[in-house]
């Protein structure tokens, strides 16, 4: 008798151990997609503006999520910020006053909604 209730307790067993394994693997797999890096795409408007005209950064992420960039000119830094729009889209200009001709001026993007974030660049050079 003892030995058929170790016969059908190990299979009970296993069977307990896959299920908790199961449930530990689904709430992994939920906190891995819920850290997952926001999606984040960076394009200027005008790549080679010229001096004392505007340039857009044309951002696109998730719907809402709040939107921050630093132009990185060759003596000083910009930081704008803004809101995407209900399909994650963010347009925010940048008025090239006398910056320096030739010089490559990155823009960093970040963006964050709901404890995620992401971040992305891109860039301008511009021209007299």
């Amino acid at each position: 008798m003892e030995r058929i209730r170790s016969l059908v307790a190990a299979p009970l067993a296993m069977a307990a151990l896959l299920t908790a394994g199961g449930a530990v693997t689904a709430s992994a797999a939920a906190a891995a997609s819920a850290s997952a890096p926001l999606p984040c795409q960076a394009s200027m408007s005008n790549s080679h503006p010229a001096d004392y005209t505007t340039t857009d950064v044309r951002v696109h992420t998730a719907g809402y999520a709040a939107v921050t960039t630093i132009a990185h000119y060759k003596t000083t830094n910009h930081k704008k910020t803004g809101t995407a729009g209900i399909r994650g889209n963010a347009t925010i200009g940048y008025y090239i006053s006398g910056a320096t001709p030739g010089y490559r001026v990155v823009v960093s993007v970040r963006v964050a909604h709901d404890g995620r974030s992401g971040s992305c660049s891109t860039w301008f050079i511009p021209h007299r």
